[in-house]
This record gives structure tokens, C-alpha cells and sequence, in this order.
């Protein structure tokens, strides 16, 4: 049978986009929300979701897919609950921005009856709620999901591959690009390209914060250049304390890496070999830019 309830856990900018890009893709079933009761309030008058539960074990009971999009730290809080609550043969995914935590105790805590898909949708923005959610937000984005251990795959092929199936052909169907990884891969990748650009604008604006005077200057003169690098600073510390604290041996090696490049930046600033940085960096600008022409030519 084709999903005919599912059950949003946290509608905010991830959830409550997933939420109304369902609805906009045809999805004709019942959307639950769950969170505090003003978010659902907000949630229901933005037509994200059919009606709010403020009890879990309500909100999640009968639910055919259950997206967890909660920050990590509340994702690895709800799933023991969530184990406790769900249908034999419910599907369980999230949006997390770390896999390994998840998916372990995912596995820990979850009955073999319930089906586990770790994801991460490749996308956002730096304002949260459900005010700045959007339908079209996974238009054109990559969606990771994690599928990696003998014992899911039996899961799977006992109560539900066509579950999954349906997960990732809604997943298209709102616009997004499934890549299919496991965990660690997951996890190394993103604390380069996701989370090592966080926390480089948050450290160049908190630089540039200390060297700010009475005049604001520095920042009186910040053209569009510095308000590019440093449009990810606003985040919300809450979601990105529980992404470091998931993934801080992967981001520590990354920090690492750019803290090597910026010393030979340093050494380089008077040499002519400060041409050979410039090059390298424009090799992934290149690349990044035929990636985008591929995917725009479908």
C-alpha cells in the first residue's frame, strides 16, 4: 500500500518543506505534525500539515513514514521513543546532518520490524522555522541516504522495500537527487563541504567582530564579497553544537587541512607562488560549475 499517513516529527525549515513539497508533488494522504504546539499552529496555518499531535506516541502510531527532522541531538533523543511507538512495517527516516551517530543507534534502538533510512538532505537555509519553509527547497538538491548493513537490507526485504521505494520516488518527485552512501563516507565528506564553511564564517565574522570599533569599521566598508563568506554565521548555534559534537574528528581533520592552507596563504602573500593557491582553488570552481551544467541539463 502506497504511504497514506505520514508523520512529520519537528516542522520547521526542513520538515515544513518536506512537508509542503509533498503536498505540491500530489501527495494526497494526511501529513501529521508533531513539536510544540505553537510550531504546529504555525505548521497547519502555513498548510504544511493536515493537523498537529503534541503527545509522540499519538503522533507517530499508524504513521506509514515518520521523517525525523529535529536537530542530531533531539533525533538521537526521539528514536528510542519512536521504536516504542511505530507500526510493524513503518518506515523511519531522518534529516540529519550526521549519519554515524544516527544510524548506530538507530540500529541500537529500533525493533526489527521498523525499517531505518538515514538521510540528509543537501540543502537549507541559514534562517530556521517553519516561516522560511519552502516547497521548492530540495528542487535540485542531493539527498544522501544511508543504506549500509546486512541487517537493514533483511528488514527491508522482510517488511517493506517497497517503503523505501516510495520514500525515494517522493524524493524525486519533490525534486531532489538520491546518492546512496554509507555513513562514515557521509560524514567525512560533509564536514568539508557543509561543515567546515560553517564554521569558517562564523570565525571570519567573529575576526572581524574583534577588529570592529566604535565607527564600525571594518564592517561599515563590507561590500557584497564579505557578506557572501559570512551569510552562514547567522545559524543557529543550537543545530550546529549537536553537528560538532557528532562529527568533531572529521571537522577537527578538516579545520586542520584549512589551517595548513591558510599558513602557506601567509608565506605566500609576497611570492609568486601565491598564484599556484589561487589555481587550485579554481580547479573546484570548475568543477563545481560543470556539475551544475550536467545537473541542469538533466
Amino acid at each position: 500500500m502506497p504511504f497514506q499517513r505520514i508523520t512529520i516529527l519537528g516542522c520547521g525549515l526542513i520538515g515544513g518543506s518536506f512537508a509542503l513539497a509533498l503536498k505540491q508533488a500530489g501527495f494526497a494522504g494526511e501529513i501529521v505534525g508533531w513539536g510544540r504546539e505553537d510550531a504546529l499552529e504555525r505548521a497547519q496555518q502555513r498548510g504544511a500539515i493536515d493537523r498537529g499531535v503534541v503527545d509522540l506516541a499519538q503522533a507517530v502510531a499508524d504513521a506509514d513514514l515518520i521523517y525525523l527532522s529535529t536537530p542530531v541531538g533531539a533525533i538521537l533523543e526521539l528514536l528510542p521513543q519512536v521504536g516504542q511507538a511505530a507500526k510493524a512495517g513503518a518506515l523511519v527516516t531522518d534529516a540529519g546532518s550526521t549519519k554515524v551517530a544516527i544510524c548506530a543507534k538507530a540500529k541500537e534502538v529500533l525493533p526489527k520490524n521498523v525499517i531505518f533510512l538515514g538521510g540528509h538532505p543537501l540543502t537549507g537555509k541559514e534562517t530556521s522555522g517553519i516561516e522560511n519553509a519552502d516547497a521548492d527547497l530540495f528542487v535540485g538538491a542531493k539527498y544522501v541516504v544511508i543504506k549500509e548493513t546486512k541487517e537493514a537490507e533483511e528488514a527491508e526485504e522482510e517488511f517493506g522495500s517497497e517503503s523505501v521505494r516510495e520514500f525515494l520516488d517522493w524524493l524525486r518527485r519533490v525534486g531532489a537527487e538520491p546518492v546512496v552512501l554509507d555513513a562514515e563516507t557521509h560524514d567525512r565528506a560533509v564536514a568539508f563541504t557543509s561543515h567546515l564553511p560553517q564554521l569558517l564564517s562564523t570565525a571570519l565574522a567573529a575576526a572581524v567582530a574583534d577588529e570592529t570599533d566604535r565607527g564600525e569599521l571594518p564592517v561599515l566598508l563590507a561590500a557584497g564579497g564579505f557578506r557572501d563568506m559570512v551569510r552562514l554565521a547567522s545559524s543557529p548555534y543550537e543545530i550546529w553544537r549537536d553537528i560538532c559534537s557528532t562529527n568533531s574528528e572529521n571537522i577537527s581533520r578538516a579545520l586542520e587541512r584549512l589551517e595548513r592552507r591558510l599558513a602557506r596563504l601567509r608565506a605566500r602573500l609576497q611570492s609568486p607562488e601565491l598564484a599556484e593557491e589561487f589555481e587550485k582553488a579554481q580547479q573546484v570552481c570548475s568543477l563545481l560549475k560543470a556539475n551544475d551544467g550536467r545537473r541542469n541539463d538533466g
